[in-house]
């Protein structure tokens, strides 16, 4: 795999899969854009657009004269974010603000961060090995007083709970905790950083940056959450086996004995950081 290749999927399910992910942090995103105060007239910059679900919230933020510059590494990806706001009808009904949607590495972006009025991402930093770096760079492009704002997944910190209730007697839990083991493995195994959100606000501070805020969250494991962690097995698949994390078959009885379980009382599976700051 290449360095910059998106650790994920990119295919139909995998936008339903974002999808879902936009409607489970839906309150999260739009706490994190009313905390960064973007204005309508605005230059906002949203790393990893990805097929713009929260592209779609930005942009119903943006008026006349805002412009919003997606980037994102897949062209698959960026072609499905122009799809669908056609689809919706946000792009018409911000149509006064400029949308560019861009195919770069969002590790070589600079020249976008420095025309930034906000600069935001959505559980992108995590597909990075060292997103520290970038923020470092970025402090002397960035303009004085832009602000930043970011939504990263924890994946590991719940699975100590998951552990206990399993040792405790719930047995059904066990798919819970091998889905957040596997994805913890496989970001490893690919160089990546999937604990970036629990560091990130010390890292911003010693970086410079001010103002830095950081609020952790807690996912509801619902069905949405279980659909979710059946369509990640589809799109990971191969890649588990090709690093032997999972064979097929171990990833057909996990979906198995997740699709069983009740959502009546399952506790959460993955938690948010969301972080703020101001350059």
């Amino acid at each position: 795999m290449k360095a910059n290749e998106y650790a994920l999927g990119t295919t139909a399910g995998a936008a339903r899969r974002l999808e879902i992910q936009d409607a489970q942090f839906a309150a999260i995103s739009e706490e994190l854009l009313d905390r960064l105060n973007v204005r309508p007239s605005e230059c906002v910059v949203e790393m990893g657009s990805g097929a713009g679900s929260f592209t779609r919230r930005i942009l119903r933020r943006l008026g006349s004269g805002g412009v919003l510059v997606g980037v994102d590494y897949s062209q698959e990806l960026l072609d499905q974010a122009a799809s669908n706001l056609r689809q919706s009808g946000d792009a018409a009904r911000a149509s006064s603000a400029r949308l560019e949607l861009v195919r770069a590495d969002i590790s070589d972006m600079a020249a976008h961060a420095a025309a930034a009025d906000a600069l935001v991402g959505r559980t992108v930093l995590h597909h990075l090995a060292f997103p520290e770096l970038l923020f470092g760079q970025w402090r002397a492009v960035l303009k004085p007083g832009a602000r930043l704002g970011f939504i990263e997944p924890e994946f590991r910190a719940l699975m100590a709970r998951l552990a206990a209730l399993e040792t405790r007697g719930r047995k059904e839990l066990a798919p819970l905790r091998r889905w957040a083991e596997g994805i913890s493995r496989y970001y490893q195994a690919r160089g990546l950083a999937p604990c970036i959100g629990a560091t990130l606000g010390r890292s911003l501070e010693v970086a410079g940056y001010r103002r830095v805020h950081s609020q952790w969250s807690e996912c509801p494991t619902d069905e949405a959450a279980i659909e979710n962690m059946l369509l990640y097995y589809d799109e990971i698949r191969e890649k588990y086996a090709s690093l032997g994390i999972m064979t097929s078959n171990e990833i057909d009885d996990q979906q198995r004995l997740l699709s069983s379980l009740s959502t009546d009382d399952l506790p959460a599976v993955w938690g948010t950081y969301s972080v703020t700051c101001v350059a």
